[in-house]
């Protein structure tokens, strides 16, 4: 134990002060004075970088405000006539009753939006896409994509968007069509869709036409016409009026006049009758009498024929003024009753049959002559003597 404090004695410890706890600084804050340094040199660093950009971007501005001021073209490679070419490009008329070309990039159920190059796309309306009456702009085949030429026909006043229309523009060329139609005198086909006390309604290139009764042919009830289309001629043709008159009795006295006795034509079934079938060869209804249907006996038309059906039939008389016309599908069977079992059949014979049927009426006609010269031989110079007077008094009327 008396050791102890010996042993203590021998150890010894530097005194302490205040100069002693504060002379140095500590490990941490020596780091911590580190990093404001570099946070305060960043700061100083990106100070000058922006300052520097300020002064760079000031001198450009500086040098572009004076090249505009005193050169403004230079270096600019889009000039002042290539500008004006690019206005004169765009540039379109934008009053109402003008042409502009567009093209359609939006189609909805009430029209389609066509892209005109100008600060706002126009509109065309669904009633105005096409001459005829369609639910959707698409079955006009206006779809995205579609280019094509527009009338303007109105402005919309609330966002100064224009009105566009095709169907103003088809009206004109529909109309143009017929006056070329009616001055080449050439046969159209019309679709009746209207019936009055005065006649018909028709519609054909997009426009409706009226044809009189005086003006039609057929002895049918007008209101059997309705959806049928009749071949027609054009007696009137005023757009300024909108009038359009259209004459049947014209066309079909055309189609007359192409028919003689013993030719062979086609023509569809229309309806059936008691007594017969009346067929349309060409815009004329001919009747074909059941006892001309076949040699063999038809007690019942419709196991023979229905509406609809395509076949050929030969021309056995004509009636001009009463309009009549008799068929035959009898006079064109190869062997009696081709008609009712090989319908067929007699379509591919029609010609050859109608040729050979037309030399036997020749021969029987031959030998009549042959018989009347030899029995009553002044009779017979007597007709001879007719036909030759008749013939130069043509011949003449052809020189004068």
């Amino acid at each position: 134990m008396g050791s102890l404090p010996l042993q203590f004695s021998g150890l010894k410890c530097s005194p302490l002060s205040s100069s002693s706890l504060f002379s140095k600084p500590s490990l941490w804050t020596q780091q911590s004075q580190k990093r404001v340094s570099i946070t305060i040199a960043n700061s100083i660093a990106i100070a000058n970088a922006q300052n520097k950009e300020r002064a760079r971007l000031k001198k450009l501005f500086e040098e572009a405000y004076e090249r505009c001021r005193n050169a403004p073209m230079e270096g600019v490679s889009f000039t002042i006539e290539d500008f004006t070419a690019a206005l004169d490009k765009y540039d379109f008329d934008s009053e109402v009753g003008g042409k502009i070309k567009g093209t359609v990039f939006y189609t909805d159920n009430n029209g389609a939006v066509v892209d005109i190059t100008a600060k706002s796309s126009a509109y065309l309306p669904l009633q105005e896409a096409c001459i005829h009456r369609v639910k959707h702009v698409e079955e006009a085949g206006l779809v995205p994509g579609f280019k094509e030429e527009f009338l303007i026909i109105g402005e919309n006043s609330i966002d100064d968007s224009l009105v566009l229309s095709l169907r103003s523009l088809q009206f004109d060329l529909a109309w143009e069509r017929c006056r070329q139609l009616q001055a080449e005198d050439v046969t159209v086909k019309g679709k009746i869709v209207g019936v009055n006390k005065g006649g018909v309604v028709a519609e054909l290139e997009g426009l409706r036409g009226f044809v009189p009764l005086s003006q039609i042919s057929t002895n049918s009830n007008v209101e059997e016409l309705l959806d049928k289309e009749l071949p027609l001629k054009f007696v009137e043709v005023d757009e300024e009026q909108s009038r359009l008159v259209l004459s049947n009795r014209k066309a079909v006295a055309g189609n007359q006049a192409q028919l003689g006795i013993g030719s062979v034509v086609t023509g569809s079934v229309q309806s059936l009758k008691p007594y017969g079938a009346f067929i349309d060869i060409g815009g004329i209804n001919g009747l074909l009498h059941v006892s001309q249907i076949s040699h063999d006996r038809v007690t019942d038309i419709s196991t023979v024929l229905q509406p609809g059906d395509i076949l050929k039939v030969m021309i056995l008389s004509h009636d001009r003024e009463r309009g009549r016309v008799s068929l035959s599908t009898k006079k064109l069977e190869p062997t009696p009753g081709d008609m009712i079992r090989n319908p067929k059949l007699v379509f591919e014979k029609a010609e050859e049959m109608a040729q050979t049927f037309r030399q036997r009426i020749a021969q029987a006609e031959a030998m009549a002559r042959a018989d009347m010269l030899r029995f009553q031989p002044e009779v017979f110079i007597g007709l001879l003597f007719v036909q030759n007077s008749e013939s130069n008094k043509s011949l003449r009327n052809c020189k004068d």
